[in-house]
C-alpha cells in the first residue's frame, strides 16, 4: 500500500517543493489549498482540494474527503505585516490564528485517528524563527509560537502510538510571502545571515521531507532552526 500524505498550501513555494519530492517517491499526495489557479503539477498519484483553511468547523468533512493518512505536513500559512500591533482588525487577528494555529493543531488531532490505528504517522509542522523572537506583524509571531509549543505537546501525546511529530521553524524564506516584506526590511534581514540571502524553499522542503520519512523515531517533539546563523542557539 502506498504511503499517502496531506500537504496544507501545497499549491506553491515550500508546499510545492514537498509535493513534488513526495510524488517523486512514489506517494500518494492530497493537497488542500484555498487557489489552485496558478498550480501546473499533475500526476496520478495527485489529488488536489480547494479549502479555506480559515474555516475550522468544517475541518472534520474535510478529512473524510481526504481519507486516512500517513504524513501530515501542516505547511499552509500566511503573514499581515500591513497591520500594526495597535491597529489590527479582529476578523484579521481571527483569520491568521485559524490559518497558522487553529487549523493545523486541529488537524493533528483529526489525522492522529487513523496513524493511532496503524500504529504509525508522521506529523511536520512549519512554523517560524518568528515564533521564537517575535515579528513585526504580532499574531503571526504568536500563532508560530504556539505551533512550535503543540508541536511539543501532540509528540509526547502521540509518540506512544508510533506517531512521531517535528517541527521546523525556518528564517525567511525566497517565496510569495516576501512580498508584503519591505525591501529595506529584507536588506536587513540578509545582514545577519553567513551567506547574505534569504533561505530556498527547496533546502526547507527538504528538511520536511526528512522530517517526514527518514528521520529516526527518537528525534520527535522537536523544532529544527533553519535560519543560516541569524538566530544560533
Amino acid at each position: 500500500m502506498k504511503t499517502r500524505a496531506l500537504v496544507t498550501g501545497g499549491n506553491k513555494g515550500i508546499g510545492f517543493e514537498v509535493t513534488k519530492d513526495f510524488l517523486e517517491r512514489g506517494f500518494e499526495v492530497v493537497v488542500v489549498a484555498r487557489d489552485f489557479s496558478s498550480f501546473d503539477l499533475q500526476d496520478e498519484n495527485l489529488t488536489i482540494i480547494e479549502y479555506d483553511l480559515a474555516n475550522v468547523t468544517d475541518l472534520p468533512k474535510l478529512m473524510k474527503q481526504v481519507g486516512d493518512i500517513d504524513i501530515l505536513i501542516n505547511n499552509a500559512g500566511f503573514m499581515q505585516s500591513k497591520y500594526s500591533f495597535d491597529n489590527y482588525p479582529i476578523e484579521a487577528k481571527e483569520r491568521i490564528m485559524n490559518v497558522d494555529l487553529h487549523t493545523p493543531v486541529e488537524l493533528m488531532t483529526l489525522c492522529s485517528n487513523s496513524m493511532k490505528a496503524k500504529g504509525y504517522g508522521r506529523i511536520v509542522n512549519v512554523a517560524s524563527i518568528a515564533g521564537q523572537i517575535g515579528h513585526p506583524d504580532i499574531w503571526y509571531g504568536i500563532a508560530k509560537a504556539g505551533l512550535i509549543n503543540a508541536t511539543k505537546i501532540y509528540a509526547k501525546l502521540l509518540g506512544g502510538n508510533g506517531i512521531v511529530v517535528n517541527c521546523i521553524a525556518p528564517s525567511p524564506v525566497e517565496t510569495d510571502m516576501q512580498k508584503d516584506n519591505s525591501e529595506e526590511r529584507k536588506a536587513e534581514f540578509k545582514k545577519t545571515v553567513v551567506s547574505g540571502r534569504f533561505a530556498m524553499a527547496s533546502e526547507i522542503a527538504t528538511t520536511i521531507v526528512w522530517l517526514a520519512t527518514d528521520c529516526p523515531e527518537y528525534i520527535n517533539g522537536t523544532t529544527t532552526d533553519i535560519n543560516n546563523c541569524s538566530y544560533p542557539r
